[in-house]
């Protein structure tokens, strides 16, 4: 299949977020989806190949969709463009317990699937230290414009300021490393018969899985598409039941300390791609947006959610 033939298929917007536009066609009677390309969160020069990579390392896990062709070449729809398999299902609701365990299901396997050591993902040395120097990256677009409140700018700063206290810069993972997605919304799981699979491959790493697990358990996340906080229980309840479904698989022993910092410095990269996407909306300057996104930019923000996350980070930072 050549993703840049000519279209005559007719195409339905399926999704959209901030980077990727992906559309629901048919051929020869097989629903698929085209995926195109915007730009890059990791500042690759090619995106769309190195998710495709990555899909096609999972792919017999039967979690994920299955690439079908891939399209990076100059002359390629956007940024590149690549078709993979239709899937049907609907998105994760957080209330309910049964879907709360597929999902931890779908994780376990993925993250229990052995790839060769010498794959084509990026392996950051010390994956918390990359997670904040991400967000150093992401907040000077905060800092440096005149738009925000004086007071916001203060307060994210001090979080962030924090955040590097309870980081060991000079540690390097020495844990079981697999392949992570990183970004784990609600929207991004489907579930179908009780089974969840995971549709959106945009940023994955070769690293820690404690790193996917705090993203999908912290409030920046669950917040993002939904309403929803989890307490100390369920965050709980969904790590007991994650590490029953690894089933030894590999080894998880040190995992839910490490997931908990996790779920504490993700909140922070959550705040600060907030800030971040905030000032580039208010400038019109992406090319893909979203307007429940621009809805949510200015709930992140607000002081209620700040000091919901500085209470966060205090009580990591006390320990």
């Amino acid at each position: 299949m050549n993703v840049t033939k000519e279209l005559t298929n007719e195409y339905k917007l399926l999704a959209q977020g901030e980077y990727n536009a992906n559309y629901l066609f048919e051929e020869n009677g097989e629903q698929m989806v085209l995926r195109v390309n915007h730009g890059s969160q990791m500042h690759l020069d090619n995106q769309i190949g190195y998710e495709a990579a990555a899909m096609r390392y999972l792919e017999e896990t039967d979690r994920i969709p299955r690439v079908l062709a891939v399209d990076d070449s100059s002359d390629a729809l956007g940024n590149g463009a690549l078709v993979m398999t239709y899937l049907p299902g609907y998105h994760l609701d957080y209330n309910k317990r049964e879907e709360m365990k597929a999902v931890a299901k779908c994780l376990a396997d993925i993250h229990s699937y052995k790839v060769p050591e010498n794959n084509s993902l990026i392996a950051p040395k010390n994956s918390l230290k990359a997670i904040l120097d991400e967000c150093e990256e992401m907040i000077s677009v905060y800092m440096e414009s005149d738009l925000p409140d004086v007071d916001a700018k203060t307060r994210l700063r001090n979080l962030l300021d924090k955040a590097w206290k309870l980081v060991d810069v000079n540690a390097s993972d020495e844990t079981y490393r697999c392949i992570i997605n990183t970004e784990l919304n609600s929207t991004n799981f489907l579930i179908d018969d009780d089974c969840a699979r995971l549709v959106d491959w945009e940023k994955p790493l070769y690293g820690d899985p404690a790193q996917d697990i705090g993203h999908f358990l912290a409030p920046t996340t669950t917040f993002w598409k939904t309403d929803v906080i989890f307490d100390n229980e369920t965050i709980l309840w969904f790590i007991d039941e994650y590490i029953k479904q690894v089933a030894d698989r590999y080894d998880t022993n040190g995992l839910v300390g490490r997931i908990l910092q996790f779920t504490t410095i993700t909140c922070l990269r959550g705040m600060t791609w907030c800030a971040m996407a905030w000032v580039q909306y208010q400038k019109s300057e992406k090319e893909l947006m979203n307007e429940s996104t621009r809805r949510k930019l200015d709930q992140y923000l607000d002081n209620s959610f700040i000091e919901m996350i500085e209470n966060i980070v205090n009580k990591a930072a006390a320990y």
